[in-house]
Formats: structure tokens, sequence, C-alpha cells
């Protein structure tokens, strides 16, 4: 019941899709609030608790470590899973909780929300119709100036890695489903924590990562992330990609985290597509939601896609000299 368990939480209520049995937080205050959130659910301490209840789904929005050893243990329930961003640590932990959400043939979701935003489903659509013509690079960039605000954050053992793993995950996941099955090649990478060359064998974490890659068909990718740059506003995000015909920009608004925007843009020239506001949030836990509720099982491409985010994310540490 942080603060992405509390606005995902309000997105499934207001959606009004089934009913919110329980909440459970470690925090007896914590608990407690999120189920008068949820007039008549029940405040208990743990997951396990949770699955002493009679269950159809889990939302799962605690730290990063658990996401993996949480998903499993709700999924050998024969519960259906949706996690928070990143589903595990590494691509073998994914791997684990795939198969076993594979086995229970029960819906398994990862919070990878930026692709719902209306600016990302209208880029997908162009690029479908061939609005840019053939894409050969790419240009991707989330710089949080904030930075977390939990010290879990900044704990390798317990969040998997920094900026890269925090951020770059909707970065990756945007880039791929844009392009469809490509792969992603690891050329080069860079990873700083305070302006320095990470240490390897560190338990801290980068907090600014520069690397490049290649698609299947030959693009030249550039990924950065970073928490705290001093970038002169909250935060900056771009996903661009360039194609023979013209490109498109996917940008945030005033540094916004929320409000973005998508531009077709051909030479010196540029054409808005779409613009905020967009309520966007909570629709990857409502498209979850509704297929738990429709009685759909395990989506065997879907999983497809979330496998290949952490074996890149993998690739791009080896690459930066971090052993994890």
């Amino acid at each position: 019941m942080g603060w992405i368990g509390r606005i995902r939480l309000q997105a499934l209520l207001e959606a009004d899709i089934g009913t919110v049995v329980a909440v459970a937080d470690p925090d007896p205050s914590a608990a407690a609030a999120g189920a008068a959130a949820a007039d008549g659910s029940l405040a208990v301490a743990d997951l396990d608790e949770l699955l002493r209840l009679d269950l159809d789904g889990v939302v799962i929005a605690t730290p990063s470590a658990l996401h993996a050893e949480q998903s499993l243990a709700a999924l050998d329930h024969g519960l259906a899973v949706f996690c928070q961003k990143p589903m595990a640590r590494s691509a073998t932990e994914a791997e684990a909780v795939l198969a076993t959400a594979r086995r229970a043939g029960r819906p398994f979701g990862v919070d990878l929300s930026y692709r719902r935003t209306a600016a990302a489903q209208r880029m997908q659509q162009e690029l479908r119709q061939g609005r840019i013509g053939r894409v050969f690079a790419a240009q991707l960039t989330f710089h949080n100036a904030y930075g977390p605000d939990k010290q879990w954050f900044l704990d390798r053992h317990r969040s998997g890695g920094g900026c890269l793993i925090d951020l770059g995950t909707h970065l990756l996941d945007l880039l791929l489903w844009l392009l469809g099955d490509e792969r992603l090649r690891v050329e080069a990478a860079t990873l700083l924590q305070a302006g320095a060359k990470l240490a390897n064998g560190s338990n801290a974490v980068e907090d600014f990562v520069a690397a490049q890659l290649t698609t299947a068909s030959g693009a030249a990718v550039q990924l950065a992330c970073s928490w705290f740059l001093p970038a002169g506003l909250d935060c900056l995000f771009e996903c661009t990609l360039f194609g023979t015909e013209g490109s498109l920009a996917l940008t945030n608004v005033d540094g916004s985290f929320h409000d973005f925007r998508l531009e077709w843009r051909h030479g010196t020239s540029a054409q808005l597509l779409v613009s905020p506001p967009d309520d966007w949030g909570g629709r990857t836990l409502c498209d979850w939601a509704l297929r738990l509720q429709r009685g759909e099982g395990f989506d065997p491409e879907l999983a497809a896609e979330l496998h290949a985010i952490p074996k890149v994310i993998d690739a791009i540490y080896r690459y930066g000299g971090v052993q994890r």
C-alpha cells in the first residue's frame, strides 16, 4: 500500500472490476487505510494471510526483490497475478515465474503501462500503416530528476539494480512492443553512480546508464536513463523512431511524468497527433482484471514479450561490467 499500490487500487475501484477482498501491508496503518478505501475489504499483514482467503487473483506492489518470490507463491496457489515491474531481478528469475504461470494456466501481467498511453497506441498504429517507412534508428530517454525516495531502491540486493531496471524497463518494453518481435543486441553500455564508473561487486546501484543497441533488422538504438540528473525539470521522457519517410516522437509535456504527446516529423515540419489529457495509469491493470473476469488463461505471446526485457537488461549490465 505504498504510492503505486494505492493508485492502482483506486484504478480498480473506479473501474468496478471484481471485488477487492483484502489488502496487505506490514505497516498496520497502511493496510487499514487501503482497506478503508476499498470499503468492506480486510486489512492483513502479508501475502501468506492473503493466500488463506478465497481469491481469484492478487496484485503485487512490493519492493522488487519480492516480486518473483511472491508471484511464484500466488501462482502455486492457483491465483492469477498482476505484478509491478520489474517482474524479476534477472532473466533467470523471470523464466521461473513465467514457467510457473504457464503451468498454472492463469493470467499473468506486469505493470508496463507506458504502452497503454494514447500516444503509444497511436504510435504503433502509425508504424503499422507505414507512416515513417522503414525504421533505421531509435532514441529512448527516461531521466527522473528526483530519483526514488525509498532506501530499498538503492540496495542492489533488494532492487536488482538502479535506474536501468527501474526506468529502462519501460523504455525497452516500449521499443520491443512497437517494433514487434525484434531482438536487441547490446553493443556498448556505460553505468555510472554519482558520476563515477560503478564498481563491480558493490551493493550500490547505477544512477546513470547509456547503452547502444542494434535490432535484428539493423536499426541503431540509443538508450539513456537516470536518477537525480540535473535536468532542470522533473522528468525527461522520449521515445523517437526514425524512419526513411519521417519520424514519430513520443515525448512528455513540460517535465510531466503523466502527460505525453506524439508528433509525426518530416524534414523541418512537425504534426501533432496526440496530446493530453489521457488517464492511462490503470489501463494495464484493468486489462488484466478483465482477462481474469472473462476466465482467460495464460497468454504465451505476452509471456514472450515479458521475458525479452530482463534478457536485454541482463546483457546491458554485463556490458557495463556489473556482475549480478
